[in-house]
């Protein structure tokens, strides 16, 4: 008869095998997306390339303009309170 442990030591093999193919599998798709999203033109990339403010500017000037406008909020209600800058 097969010895219990060797069948159980055998079932943990052939499970990790199992779980380590499909690992492998799930990690070359994964590649295979990520090759195909570089070779794509970057005009395809809707969020990517599209303005966000209506002067046409990108991601990163938004986000200066929308620090500034914050920043001139914060003095403007320093001023409606009286308190001088």
């Amino acid at each position: 008869m097969i010895d219990p442990i060797f069948m159980i030591a055998a079932t943990c093999v052939v499970g990790i095998s199992v779980v380590a193919f499909a690992l492998l599998r799930a990690w070359q798709g994964w590649l295979d997306l990520k090759r195909e999203e570089l070779d794509r033109p970057h005009t395809t990339h809707h969020h990517a390339s599209a303005p966000e403010i209506e002067g046409g500017a990108g991601v990163g000037a938004a986000r200066i303009e929308v620090a500034d406008l914050k920043e001139r909020i914060k003095k403007l209600e320093a001023i409606a309170s009286g308190v001088e800058l």
